[in-house]
């Protein structure tokens, strides 16, 4: 199987349609939505192509290949437009053996990991993408499709067969670890 990782699209639809496109062009099986999916957080500036029912419509499009986790964006309204769950904090992604912890990152991060065993942590949140290792355990910061931060470009990632990937949202590998 080949996962997108996908982090921080605050409501940007135009963005939001770039990544689907890669994930095609990259022929992903599923979409890891890693939170802060349909609206901007009071912190950000209102972003280009804000479209939080759009971003609904596309994603409701492609639900049963959707596994997602909340963003401390992420509400109870916001579920009730989406046709898969997005209220969990975290959720643990088994492949082949490899234990993939996903989660926004505002509350577990490579600060605040919680106990147990974890090939690789994958998150968000801070919209600077990452892509480290923590004694055994592979760091994956996905950073944001929207709010980039950092001088950063856009980005994304992917994970198949023991190796994740970051990208820009152009398709410029950026980096990429074995977990």
């Amino acid at each position: 199987m080949k996962y997108l990782l996908l982090s921080d699209i605050h409501g940007a639809l135009p963005r939001l349609e770039k990544a689907l496109a890669f994930a095609d062009m990259q022929q992903c099986d599923m979409i890891c939505l890693l939170g802060d999916i349909l609206n901007y957080g009071p912190r950000n500036g209102l972003p280009e192509g804000l479209d939080p029912k759009g971003i609904a419509v596309r994603l409701n499009e492609r639900a049963e290949d959707i596994v997602a986790v909340r963003g401390n964006c992420d509400s109870e309204v916001d579920q009730m437009l989406l046709d898969f769950p997005i209220l969990n904090e975290s959720m643990l992604l088994v492949d082949n053996g490899k234990r993939l912890l996903l989660t926004h990152g505002h509350l577990i991060n490579k600060d605040h990991l919680p106990k147990g065993h974890f090939d690789a942590v994958v998150y968000g949140h801070t919209h600077i993408w990452e892509l480290s290792r923590q004694d055994h355990t592979v760091i994956c910061n996905t950073g944001s499709i929207t709010f980039p931060k950092g001088g950063n470009p856009p980005t994304l990632g992917t994970y198949e067969d023991g190796v994740i990937r970051v990208y820009t949202l152009e398709g410029a590998l950026l980096g990429e670890m074995n977990i």
